[in-house]
C-alpha cells in the first residue's frame, strides 16, 4: 500500500520464471503498484478470482496450463485488463493471443520501461473513473485537473512543477535522487551541475508552503529530496 494515501493499482503477474518474477515484483513495487505473484496457470486463476487485480501480467509458457488458456478462462468471468508476455513474435503468435482476450502483448526480451508504459495505458484504457487523487498529510493532487490542495486553498502548478510533485507524491517517505528526478521530469541526466532542480524545489515549496503550513519537501543532503512531514 502507498504510504501517501493513495491506494494504487493492484497487479497480479503469473510467471514461472523467478528471475524475470523477481525483476518485476520489484519494479512494480517500486513504482508503488501493489503485486501479487503466481507460478502457475492454476493458481494464477485462484488468486485472480481471489485478490481482484486491476491488471493481470501473463506468461504465455507455463508449465501446468498455458497462458492462452488462462486468458481465456479469465474472459469468461471478466474484463480485467491481460497484458501478455511471450518469447513467440510471429503475427500468427500476436492474433492468437489476441483472439484469445489479451488486451496487449509484450515480447521477451522487453524494455522495462516500455512495460510500464502499456501498463498504464492499459489503466488509463480500462478504468477511466478511476479515483486519480494522490494524497499525502494534507496535501493533495488531483491528476485530471493537475491542481494541488492544502486545507482548502487550491495550488495551481506549472507543467514541470506538477511532474515533480506528482513524482514525490507516488513515492512518499523516500528519498529520490537527484540523478532519477532529472531522468523522470526532464527525461535525461544532467550531469549534477545544474542547479534547474534546486530552482523548481524551491518554486514548488513556496506555492505549498505560502499560506503558513509546514514544509513537506525537504533535502537529504548530498542525495536529492524526500516528502515526508518531518524534517
Amino acid at each position: 500500500m502507498n504510504l501517501g494515501g493513495h491506494m494504487k493499482e493492484r497487479i497480479l503477474i503469473v510467471e514461472d520464471d523467478e528471475a524475470i518474477l523477481k525483476v518485476l515484483k520489484r519494479v512494480l513495487a517500486y513504482e508503488g503498484y501493489q503485486v501479487d505473484a503466481a507460478l502457475d496457470g492454476q493458481a494464477g486463476l485462484t488468486m485472480a478470482n481471489n485478490e481482484h487485480p486491476d491488471l493481470i501480467i501473463l506468461d504465455w509458457m507455463l508449465p501446468d496450463m498455458d497462458g492462452l488458456d488462462v486468458c481465456r478462462r479469465l474472459r469468461l468471468v471478466g474484463s480485467i485488463p491481460i497484458l501478455m508476455l511471450t518469447a513467440k513474435d510471429t503475427i500468427q503468435d500476436r492474433v492468437q493471443g489476441l483472439d484469445a482476450g489479451a488486451d496487449d502483448y509484450v515480447v521477451k526480451p522487453f524494455e522495462l520501461d516500455e512495460l510500464l508504459a502499456r501498463i498504464r495505458a492499459l489503466l488509463r484504457r480500462t478504468q477511466p473513473d478511476r479515483a486519480q487523487v494522490l494524497s499525502f498529510a494534507d496535501l493533495t493532487l488531483d491528476t485530471s485537473t493537475r491542481q494541488a490542495n492544502r486545507k482548502g486553498r487550491t495550488i495551481s502548478l506549472t507543467a514541470k512543477e506538477y511532474e515533480l510533485l506528482e513524482l514525490f507524491l507516488r513515492h512518499p517517505r523516500q528519498v529520490l535522487t537527484r540523478e532519477m528526478i532529472f531522468d523522470r521530469v526532464w527525461g535525461y541526466d544532467f550531469g549534477g551541475e545544474s542547479n534547474v532542480l534546486d530552482v523548481y524545489i524551491r518554486y514548488l515549496r513556496q506555492k505549498l508552503e505560502e499560506g503558513g503550513e509546514i514544509r513537506l519537501l525537504h533535502t537529504a543532503r548530498g542525495v536529492g529530496y524526500v516528502l515526508r512531514e518531518q524534517p
